[in-house]
C-alpha cells in the first residue's frame, strides 16, 4: 500500500466531508440539533474546541475510507465500484452503527437523524470516490 497516497488522498476525503457536515449540521439542521440539545439541557452551539473535534473525526474518517479502499483494492480491483463497498463500509461502521443505539435511546429527533444519515452516505460515497480516484498504488521496478 501507498501509505503518503492513503494520507494525502484522504485528507481530500475528509475534506469533502467536513465541508459536507458543516452544510448538513449549520444550514440544513441546525434548528433541529440545537433544539435537541436544549432539550438534554447542553448548550445549543458548539464550542471551537468541539468543532475542532468533528473536523479530526472527518479527516480521520475520510482516512480510514482511502486506507480500506487500498486494503480491498487487491480482491476487488481498482476502480468505482472498489471506492463505493470501501465508503459504504466505512458509513456502516462509522454512522449506521453508532446511530442505531441513539435512535434506540430516542436521544435525537428521528427525522433528523433519517436525513444526517442518508445524507452521510452520499457523503461517504462521495469521499469515497475521490479518495479512490486520487489514490495510486507504489511504482515498483
Amino acid at each position: 500500500m501507498n501509505w503518503g497516497r492513503i494520507f494525502i488522498a484522504g485528507l481530500v476525503a475528509g475534506v469533502v466531508i467536513n465541508v459536507s457536515e458543516a452544510i448538513l449540521n449549520v444550514p440544513v439542521l441546525g434548528d433541529d440539533w440545537a433544539e435537541a440539545m436544549a432539550a438534554l439541557g447542553k448548550p445549543s452551539e458548539f464550542s471551537s474546541g468541539q468543532i475542532a473535534v468533528f473536523n479530526v473525526m472527518g479527516f480521520l474518517i475520510g482516512i480510514a475510507i482511502v486506507w480500506l479502499y487500498a486494503a480491498i483494492r487487491p480482491r476487488y480491483g481498482a476502480g468505482p465500484r472498489t471506492a463505493l463497498c470501501a465508503a459504504a463500509a466505512t458509513w456502516f461502521l462509522s454512522y449506521g452503527l453508532p446511530s442505531v443505539g441513539q435512535i434506540a435511546m430516542d436521544l435525537w429527533p428521528l427525522r433528523a437523524m433519517v436525513i444526517a444519515l442518508v445524507w452521510g452516505l452520499v457523503e461517504m460515497i462521495v469521499a469515497g470516490l475521490v479518495g479512490g480516484w486520487l489514490y495510486r498504488e507504489p511504482i515498483t521496478v
